[in-house]
């Protein structure tokens, strides 16, 4: 029985650091989601510089983030981790598309492929809310760009037909990038509409001043 009791006792100090180690990425999973939401606040405000540096800041939250629960592979593939990993990526993949800018991949993330999908999913579906501030300023060719971005994004999520164990619930994901796509696809068409009819009744005012 001496065994038993050393037995459990190893046991429950290995629980013990597992649960140190859960509640830090708990903690530290909340702190990065802010981070990145904020930064993807100034990038819809275009204050470049205070989302670049916000970027900055989640890119050490995430490091410390996963540090923390590298030994612990269920930690790392616990939902609230990746939730806050795709936050991530989904901060950088906006700036990225905003600003017209090279996409930085998994690899240059240091994200899993299913979590950087699932964060350009998300940030297929920021650019609706970019190009609805674009369009209430008139018609633009960049809301023509950003829509257009959108379409390309959904293609290709549209392919990755695999199981949601897989793919991190995708699935779920691209039918909203769909469906944001469409209303948008919309919106602009109404824009441009509205931007062909205020050229037309333009040139028949200046017509009737000459």
């Amino acid at each position: 029985m001496d065994q038993l009791d050393t037995t459990a006792d190893q046991i429950r100090a290995e629980f013990e650091q597992v649960n140190t180690a859960r509640d830090h990425a708990y903690q530290r999973s909340r702190e990065l989601i802010s981070l990145c939401a904020r930064s993807i606040r100034a990038i819809h405000r275009e204050e470049w510089e205070a989302a670049e540096t916000l970027i900055a800041e989640a890119k050490k939250a995430t490091q410390v983030m996963v540090d923390g629960v590298r030994d612990y592979p269920n930690l790392y593939h616990a939902g609230y981790t990746q939730d806050a990993v795709k936050e991530f990526v989904e901060a950088n993949l906006t700036y990225a598309l905003v600003r017209d800018l090279p996409l930085p991949t998994p690899e240059e993330l240091g994200t899993e492929g299913n979590t950087w999908l699932n964060g350009l999913a998300e940030a297929a579906t920021e650019l609706r809310r970019r190009i609805l501030d674009i369009i209430r300023h008139g018609h633009s060719d960049e809301a023509e760009r950003l829509l257009d971005v959108m379409d390309q994004i959904y293609s290709q999520l549209v392919t990755f037909d695999f199981n949601d164990s897989i793919t991190g619930g995708l699935r779920r994901r691209t039918d909203t990038v769909r469906a944001v796509l469409e209303r948008t696809r919309g919106d602009v068409t109404n824009s441009l509409r509205q931007a062909q009819l205020e050229e037309a009744l333009k040139n028949v005012e200046n017509r009737l001043k000459g």
